[in-house]
């Protein structure tokens, strides 16, 4: 069993005292996806962010005997990191974190920037720390409070990307490429989601999927004057309501088919 006073203050001074500094130093690279940044590897931003991670993981590897850390680049491709820590039983966990971040945006208070980290109180503003520059920490630091108290758990990979704010273009390439070291796991955990507060942990346990397309209605091959075919021909607008009503109910929001459903 957990002594979870124990690992709430073992987690506590692991995130005050080795976590947040690192996050701060994190805060300031302008990695930016390489979707808002389309030089970003002659930048070298993703880099710097990459390798900051990765001293930071292999400093605490120590702590896990037989761990791994590889860095992977496939060609022409952003960077990914992969953890690779032992553990008992048959099933494994996948723990999935990305470093790259969205584009500056606008509407910074006074005293606040992207690139500008800033502690106050409880909490560290800027670019990355909470999407996704956490994640990876708190992978880990989770992981060093139950061998703390030499509570067993599952083998675990962590998978680092650089592509999410892009779409993750580059992900399957690597999921492909490490096959073979992530496994079959049984679970999958995704440290890239929100929550309600700060007051306990969240779990997002089902997402709504997106499907886009470009829908074109033509009635006409060539414009004419409203006063001749108004009335006569269909509102190209109601058959785009009717096909859409088709697939989702418009006073509901409830999807018809049950194709569409998991």
């Amino acid at each position: 069993m957990i002594d979870i006073a124990k690992a709430r203050k073992f987690v506590d001074q692991c995130w005050g005292d080795e976590i947040v500094p690192t996050l701060v130093e994190y805060i300031r690279i302008p990695n930016k996806s390489p979707a808002f940044d389309p030089g970003w590897s002659a930048h070298g931003f993703m880099d710097e962010a990459t390798a900051l991670f990765e001293r930071w993981a292999r400093a605490r590897l120590l702590r896990f005997p037989g761990a791994t850390l590889e860095m992977v680049r496939l060609p022409g491709r952003t960077p990914v990191i992969v953890i690779d820590i032992p553990g008992t039983g048959m099933h494994r966990v996948l723990l999935y974190v990305h470093l790259d971040k969205q584009p500056e945006m606008v509407g910074w208070a006074d005293g606040y920037g992207p690139w500008t980290p800033r502690l106050e109180g409880d909490k560290l503003y800027g670019r990355g720390g909470a999407d996704d520059g956490y994640a990876m920490f708190g992978a880990l630091s989770a992981l060093m409070a139950l061998r703390e108290q030499g509570v067993s758990h599952a083998p675990c990979v962590v998978l680092i990307e650089a592509c999410e704010k892009s779409g993750s273009y580059d992900l399957p390439y690597y999921v492909d490429h490490l096959a073979e070291k992530i496994g079959d796991p049984s679970l999958v955990i995704c440290l890239d989601s929100g929550c309600g507060n700060y007051d306990q942990l969240w779990m997002t346990t089902s997402l709504r999927g997106v499907a886009s397309g470009t829908l074109t209605v033509r009635v006409l091959d060539e414009g004419a004057h409203s006063g001749d075919p108004s009335g006569i021909l269909p509102s190209s607008f109601r058959i785009l309501r009717l096909l859409l009503s088709r697939l989702e109910d418009e006073e509901t929001g409830a999807v018809r088919s049950s194709e569409f459903y998991a």
